[in-house]
């Protein structure tokens, strides 16, 4: 049985002090929901976001930090020597929000 991939999921995201919130997400495909939180563009943490509609990411490191919201999109099998996937990715649903510490 193939997935199939109906509409494009899509959720906001806000800063709310230093806690993020996130909406329901719209078009859900049921996969992998993930937080990506980038501190001075290098990826410092990736959290799952589908059991809690909100987080605290407790790293004070002074710098400029970017998070999003992730979908995991699975493609196929197809992986590299490494052990990962080769199709398969993480793709963007949500806006971007930055801030600086």
């Amino acid at each position: 049985m193939e997935q199939q991939f109906e509409g494009t999921p899509k959720a906001e995201i806000r800063l709310d002090g230093r806690k993020l919130v996130r909406s329901d997400v719209t078009n859900d495909w049921g996969s992998q929901l993930l937080w990506e939180i980038r501190l001075n563009g290098q990826v410092v943490a990736t959290v799952p976001a589908r059991s809690d509609f909100s987080y605290e990411h407790s790293d004070a490191t002074p710098g400029e930090y970017e998070v999003v919201l992730q979908m995991f999109k699975y493609e196929g099998y197809a992986k590299d020597p490494a052990g990962n996937y080769t199709k398969s990715k993480l793709i963007d649903i949500s806006n971007k929000v930055t801030y600086s510490i």
